[in-house]
């Protein structure tokens, strides 16, 4: 089912892409409602755009910790618009529905990486309204689209041209999807920050990783694998490297390339490395990589 776009809220921390985002969908007739800095950015453009508090009918309050917390904002946003019952009582209560949400979070993981950043500004970085906005589009996307990641912006727009303004259910399902593991991993970069003790350890330990490949097959053929990497990882990292040649790796082939990268950094020259079933086989430096 399609989704035709008429509403969005946008509330961003990261405003790459913001401009043009909002100008196409202005082309699309679609009207735009937004909150601090995100709408002062807008309206620098000459974007048209209406303020939340506009919609609610109550002011932003406590220095921003309170915007969009409001039933005339979560009630447009999860509203089945399938069930009569809904749509009836966004009727009753002049709500107008959103159709996409725009919505990406203070720069909590950033904030705390600082050298020397105290709890309170810790705190002030933990975003409430803005998860909450999140969680309730991607729930409802039978219904509503959420964006979350700028680098989306692009294909999305496509696909509103394409389809006349609107966005297909597998489109709003993915995004959902990224949805949930965007706020999954904000959650969890909290949780480690507050919870570690004084030698930097918590209780529990959550990991999150993305996809990097398929593998062609696990320790043996018969299985079935792929690579993950930690998306903080360092660019000198053997998931930052990229494959100049050769069929597609396996799990095995993973484990030899760790191995010799690992041996390799054991050395000041440059080093040539070769490794057969994770035993280094054969090791060289020299001047430069090709008389190694």
């Amino acid at each position: 089912m399609l989704v035709k776009i008429k509403k969005a809220l946008i509330s961003v921390s990261d405003k790459r892409g913001l401009i043009e985002l909002a100008r196409e969908l202005t082309r699309f007739h679609v009207e735009i409602i937004s909150t601090g800095g995100t709408y002062r950015a807008l309206r620098e453009a000459d974007i048209e755009v209406r303020q939340v508090s506009e919609v609610t009918g109550f002011p932003e309050m406590m220095e921003g910790r309170v915007k969009t917390l409001h039933p005339k904002i979560h009630a447009g946003i999860l509203a089945d618009r399938r069930n009569p019952r809904h749509t009836e009582d966004l009727k009753r209560e002049g709500i107008a529905p959103i159709d996409l949400v725009v919505v990406n979070l203070y720069p909590f993981a950033q904030t705390v990486a600082r050298e020397g950043v105290t709890l309170e500004e810790a705190i002030e970085n933990i975003d409430i309204g803005g998860p909450t906005m999140i969680r309730a589009a991607a729930k409802n996307f039978l219904c509503v689209a959420v964006l979350v990641d700028p680098d989306r912006y692009p294909p999305f727009i496509q696909e509103m041209k394409a389809n006349e303004g609107a966005i297909s259910e597998e489109t709003r399902r993915q995004l959902a999807q990224e949805a949930f593991a965007y706020t999954a991993r904000y959650d969890q970069k909290i949780y480690t920050y507050l919870s570690a003790d004084e030698d930097g350890f918590s209780d529990q330990i959550f990991l999150s990783y993305d996809k990097l490949l398929d593998l062609r097959y696990g320790e043996n053929p018969h299985q079935k694998a792929s690579c993950y990497r930690d998306p903080d990882a360092a660019e000198e990292t053997l998931v930052r490297a990229e494959k100049l040649h050769g069929k597609p790796l396996s799990f095995n082939n993973i484990l030899d390339l760790d191995a010799a990268w690992k041996l390799a950094q054991e050395f000041s020259l440059p080093t040539v490395v070769i490794v057969k079933h994770n035993n280094p086989c054969g090791v060289a430096e020299a001047a430069t990589v090709a008389d190694a």
